[in-house]
């Protein structure tokens, strides 16, 4: 899954303050502007945090190993099949140890001997791994895309680098969606099946024509693009959906990026290929398919989890959804007694994305690549924790116009060291829409990649020089934003925090002076300034069962616009925050889970 440039308009901050950085992932999310692959229910999410810890044992390129040294080769486990071309590739540099179907008890007790690891998507390689490789283990290598089953967290406080194989896949998997399309619109795996089974159904299995229909193809990333292509040739109308794509990019090859409820309401079919994140999880559900054109036929062959399986189920139940071809699941393998697998209308295939030999075996060779240079502590163009890609790669000149961190402090500025600050914002920008990983090693890095233009403005206060952050704003210029009321005076979406007491709080939303403590969740709305309006509010939480633990108010001027916070212990059910939506002087409202 290709990471994209994002463009000016659909960056989504969390906060922002190093007194307390664990929490201040989670402050201000929704605030900022929101991608358009987002869920009618706003959360947030604290994944992947940045820790004081962390701090303390960062990463670098490795050097060679201590076994290299002295004359020895480095030791190489490999966990899951490899192609034998980047077996071979690794036994020129390294002992290779083919270990398969390990235990994580029997990893852990090999894990000490070994200078890498190499493995696919069934190894994890947790916490546990790498406390018993005892300091040894120098790079872990994903021989694919997705790191989900390896602790970053863990790896970056060991010292130890992550590099994939992200480039392999690409043509394998523009097939495989290329595949499974035809497939659907024919009829092609039903048909096999029945003809098999002695029957002789023509009639039953009439397919439809892709020439003249619309495809969109949603997430212009490396596969997508590939795909796009492809369908092109096939005489299908191709448009596309990508909040971080650069038009430039599309147009090249005659592809028309469109906003997403534009994207779904016009397509004959709808081909996914974005990543799977906070943002994008469960991202085609009910309301989705609501909007879709009916008798819609989809394709993911990206992350089984972009997709509400349950709302696919009842949208095929329906005719709202006519055909869906899938290679991915929520839960892999899923259930044998699954209603999605088992419907006459899905075609279904195991996960085989990248299963050609091409790719492969070329995935071995990228995965062997990238160990092996990093055991030598040579530049990885493929490291996820630590930021190796070569400066000449490094693009920047398509993302959002201006990020700047203004900080209140009454430190000397060369008493005062902001790259957490700067890491801080690179995070909150960049993992809830998209899979890329930050910390404070590869965040300047990853701001340059993205053409996030970051500019610091420090402000001088009088104050204890024990406090080193009084407050930290930060502003977004040329953005939207789908709380108009983060938005200043001066067009700009800008929002304020600090901590008192130990407790991270919300205290400026645009031209809104607020205070807000960031604990449990909250909801903000603005409203009419008039009386009644917390009673109102109070009264649909209260009668839904819903605790209210404070409620405030900041308005600019009485009787015209106003804020109101409210902290509640529970998360609202999604038709309580609809009632709260309705109230006529109630103008926009948003849930923040924190």
């Amino acid at each position: 899954m290709a990471l994209l440039p994002p463009p000016a308009h659909s960056l989504r901050p969390l906060t922002l303050t190093t007194l307390n950085p664990t929490t201040s992932l989670s402050l201000l999310s929704v605030l900022s502007p929101l991608p358009s692959f987002s869920l009618p229910s706003l959360r947030l999410s604290t994944h992947h945090h940045l820790s004081n810890r962390s701090l303390r044992f960062l990463p670098s390129a490795p050097a060679a190993t201590s076994a290299e040294t002295v004359g020895t080769k480095p030791t190489v486990i490999v966990t899951e099949k490899l192609g034998e071309a980047g077996l071979a590739f690794l036994r020129e540099f390294a002992n290779v140890d083919c270990a398969y179907n390990l235990s994580q008890e029997e990893l852990c007790a090999k894990i000490s001997l070994c200078d890498a690891i190499i493995v696919r998507s069934g190894t994890k390689v947790t916490r546990d791994v790498f406390e018993a490789s005892k300091g040894r283990l120098k790079v872990v290598g994903r021989a694919g895309v997705g790191i989900d089953n390896v602790d970053l967290q863990a790896a970056t406080e060991s010292g130890c680098l992550v590099v994939n194989a992200p480039t392999a896949n690409t043509i394998a998997a523009a097939e495989h969606a290329i595949a499974l399309l035809t497939a659907m619109a024919r009829n092609i795996a039903p048909a096999d099946a029945s003809l098999k089974a002695g029957k002789w159904q023509r009639s039953k299995y009439v397919g439809v024509s892709l020439v003249g229909k619309t495809l969109a193809v949603m997430g212009f990333g490396k596969v997508g693009s590939e795909v796009a292509r492809r369908a092109k040739g096939l005489g299908l109308h191709v448009v596309a959906h990508d909040p971080y794509a650069p038009a430039d990019r599309a147009r090249a090859i005659g592809i028309e990026l469109v906003p997403f409820d534009v994207a779904i309401s016009t397509a004959d079919f709808i081909s996914l290929h974005m990543p799977l994140t906070p943002t994008t999880n469960k991202l085609f559900n009910e309301e989705t398919f609501a909007k879709v054109k009916k008798g819609v036929r989809i394709v993911n062959v990206a992350r089984g989890g972009v997709i509400d399986e349950e709302a696919l189920v009842q949208a095929l139940d329906d005719g709202i959804v006519a055909q869906a071809a899938l290679d991915v699941f929520t839960e892999e393998p899923p259930p044998e007694d699954s209603r999605l697998v088992q419907h006459e209308n899905v075609t279904v295939t195991p996960h085989l994305g990248a299963s050609t030999t091409e790719a492969q075996e070329g995935v071995a060779m990228e995965i062997a690549e990238a160990v092996i240079g990093a055991l030598k502590g040579e530049l990885s163009a493929t490291a996820v924790n630590a930021p190796m890609i070569p400066p000449e790669l490094v693009a920047g000149n398509t993302g959002i116009k201006g990020v700047k961190v203004v900080y209140t402090s009454s430190r000397d500025p060369d008493d005062l060291d902001t790259r957490l600050l700067r890491a801080m914002v690179t995070k909150g920008l960049l993992e809830p829409i998209s899979s890329v990983f930050v910390n404070i090693v590869n965040a300047d890095y990853v701001s340059k990649l993205w053409g996030l233009r970051l500019s610091e403005e420090r402000i001088f206060v009088d104050g204890s020089p024990e406090i080193p952050i009084d407050s930290i704003q930060i502003h977004l210029a040329n953005v939207e934003s789908r709380f108009a009321s983060a938005l200043s005076d001066a067009g700009d979406v800008r929002v304020e925090g600090r901590v008192r007491d130990g407790i991270p709080r919300l205290t400026m939303v645009g031209s809104f002076t607020v205070d807000v403590s960031l604990e449990g969740n909250v909801i903000l709305c603005r409203q009419v300034d008039q009386p009644g309006m917390i009673g109102r509010v109070g009264s649909i939480l209260g009668a839904k069962n819903v605790n209210v633990s404070f409620m405030s108010v900041a308005r600019t001027v009485p009787r015209k616009q106003a804020i109101m916070a409210i902290g509640v212990d529970e998360e609202p059910e999604k038709e309580t925050l609809k009632m709260i939506g309705e109230i006529p002087d109630v103008e926009e409202f948003v849930f923040l889970k924190l």
